[in-house]
C-alpha cells in the first residue's frame, strides 16, 4: 500500500519538468553550503564560555590564586 519506485520515478520526472535541471542543481548546491557551515560552525568552540577554568578574574592572574593557597 506504500509509494512504489514506480510511483517515486513519476514524481521525480514531475519535479524535473516544473523545475529543470538548473534550478534543481543550484537549490543542491544552496543546500549542500548551508549543511557543510552549519557543520563548521558545529565543530567551532564556543566563544561565550570559557574554555581554561583558570582564567583570570576582575584583572588577577590565575599565579595570585596559586600564591594565596
Amino acid at each position: 500500500m506504500g509509494i512504489g519506485i514506480w510511483e517515486l520515478v513519476l514524481l521525480l520526472l514531475i519535479v524535473v519538468v516544473v523545475f529543470g535541471t538548473k534550478k534543481l542543481k543550484n537549490i543542491g548546491n544552496d543546500l549542500g553550503g548551508a549543511i557543510r557551515s552549519f557543520r563548521s560552525a558545529m565543530a567551532e568552540p564556543d566563544e561565550d564560555k570559557p574554555a581554561d577554568k583558570s582564567r583570570a578574574v576582575d584583572g588577577e592572574s590565575p599565579t595570585d590564586k596559586k600564591d594565596q593557597a
